[in-house]
């Protein structure tokens, strides 16, 4: 396949995905249903939702029309494998975004898919075996990085360009195809991916991309030539999709999370805590990525020493201990205090004990007081005078006509025959 071809393709992939996710995007910018209380329709959501659709159908039908045309040569056959078996993982990961699927299943599919394409290749069965391992957790990998509006079409875009380059440097153009397409496919998408993200890729485009670049970096490095140390560089292209998984393995299983459970702890969300925009993550990590891109294909390509790789292997795991480092979990919530009659236990400490002695004291005062001052005084009977203050009874006391003191009546007793005893008394 010559150069033209190559281009014509790629410009292909780009207006078709640019026609379709602009035609999404209008459907899912629609104004909301004037019936509904707030929000977007649930139809423009799962729009937006399945947007990676639009990047799968440009790209997709970029390459079939090439293989159609004999544009791949003897490369067809392995091509042609690996867009079938890319478009089946698409159409699963398009159903998981209508509806969740197991993730058995889902690791099933991709399995059986990478099984194709590595059949299809022509690999022997120990290298059939690392090639289906490989693709399966690269895959899963870069869908993992579909966390943040532009940042895995960001990333693919950086690893394609690499493959790209790796496949014209391996004298192969053919497997050049599907990365150039993807190359001008997802620089389409990332127009309406990029931040605020007016459609995401969702399950069925980052599926779609991962194992993309995982079966075409597989089938380059079978097809190069001998004496290429392919093994050691074409790995080093997926080195961020890996970091992003160790970072959030390893951030869980410290915090006793399940690895399965996913939340906020991927590397774009620990940039957003340290005050980074969301822009700028997606920025940041494809500059992150284009190091070991750049020195892979350029290792591959006989420039560098293969121990140049270590140079961004060592830097990306100083960049996955500095994020380790940012708290990406809330703070466990604490039980608050039971409120209610009972009372409760008192402390043994001494200075609380005091305190207690020292507070009931004044309270047995004060009721003290307040018994004293609720007795009032008798008032003087109406008509008598009472005696001179120092004087028999004392002052206010009420008296009878006789000039003795009333007695009164007993607490159980009737107000006649306390005042007969009286009269008897005087």
């Amino acid at each position: 396949m010559n150069v033209l071809g190559i281009i014509a393709s790629g410009v292909a992939a780009l207006f078709i995905t640019v026609a379709l996710a602009k035609s999404a995007r209008r459907v899912a910018l629609r104004p909301r249903i004037p019936d509904e209380p707030g929000g977007r329709a649930p139809r423009a959501e799962a729009l937006r939702r399945t947007g990676g659709a639009t990047a799968v159908l440009g790209i997709g039908t970029a390459t079939g029309a090439a293989l159609w045309l004999g544009a791949a040569d003897d490369a067809a056959r392995s091509v042609g494998g690996l867009l079938a078996g890319a478009g089946a993982v698409a159409a699963l990961g398009l159903v998981h975004d209508l509806k969740p699927l197991w993730a058995a299943l889902r690791l099933a599919v991709q399995a059986a898919a990478a099984s194709l394409v590595v059949c299809l290749a022509g690999l022997s069965p120990a290298a059939g075996v690392l090639a289906v391992v490989w693709i399966v957790l690269v895959t899963n990998a870069f869908a993992l990085l579909d966390h943040a509006d532009g940042l895995l079409t960001a990333v693919g875009l950086v690893t394609a360009a690499g493959l790209l380059a790796c496949a014209f440097v391996g004298g192969d153009p053919a497997l050049a195809l599907l990365p150039a397409t993807m190359v001008a496919g997802l620089a389409g998408f990332l127009l309406h991916n990029w931040h605020p993200a007016r459609l995401r890729l969702g399950a069925c485009g980052a599926q779609f991309t991962g194992f993309a670049l995982a079966a075409s970096g597989a089938l380059i490095q079978a097809a190069a030539p001998s004496g290429r140390a392919a093994w050691a560089a074409l790995p080093a292209l997926a080195t961020v999709a890996l970091a992003d998984s160790a970072l959030v393995l390893i951030s869980r299983r410290r915090a006793a999370r399940s690895p399965l459970r996913d939340t906020d702890d991927h590397i774009a969300h620990r940039l957003r805590r340290v005050r980074v925009t969301v822009p700028g993550a997606a920025v940041l990590t494809a500059l992150w990525a284009g190091m070991p891109v750049a020195t892979g294909a350029l290792v591959y390509a006989e420039l560098l020493h293969p121990a140049f790789l270590l140079l961004p292997l060592a830097g990306t795991a100083a960049a996955v201990y500095a994020l380790l480092r940012i708290p990406a979990y809330a703070p466990p919530r604490t039980a608050p205090p039971r409120t209610g009659s009972s009372r409760t236990a008192p402390s043994r400490t001494p200075t609380s004990r005091a305190t207690q002695d020292r507070t009931i004291t004044a309270r047995r005062r004060t009721e003290t007081a307040d018994a004293g001052a609720a007795v009032p005084a008798a008032a003087p009977a109406t008509g008598v005078k009472g005696s001179a203050p120092g004087r028999g009874a004392p002052t206010g006391t009420a008296r009878t006509a006789a000039g003795h003191p009333t007695v009164p009546p007993p607490p159980n007793g009737r107000p006649a025959e306390a005042a007969t005893a009286a009269a008897e008394r005087g």
